[in-house]
């Protein structure tokens, strides 16, 4: 099991993971609002704006601050770069 920091500390299985979205499309927000009622969004961005919408193979849905691009190379294991804060 890989686990991968999606932001604040917070870990997602990367196994489970089978996209990365950007939350701007129409699609996209309505599967975060279908997954909000249902009760299976988890919501890790910590009161910032939501950046990138990862899909569960258990049909979770996680709300992200960091970007796509960056999560891409986190789950790649490559460093992004950058040190994260918890500010």
């Amino acid at each position: 099991m890989k686990l991968v920091n999606i932001g604040f500390g917070n870990l997602v299985n990367a196994d489970r993971v089978i996209a990365v979205v950007s939350p701007d499309s129409a699609p996209a927000k309505r599967i975060v609002q279908d997954s909000k009622e249902k009760g299976m969004l988890i919501d890790a961005t910590h009161g910032r704006r939501t950046k990138a919408v990862l899909l569960t193979d258990s049909d979770h849905v996680v709300l992200s601050y960091l970007a796509p691009e960056r999560l891409e190379k986190r789950f790649a294991g490559e460093s992004d770069g950058e040190v994260e804060t918890d500010v």
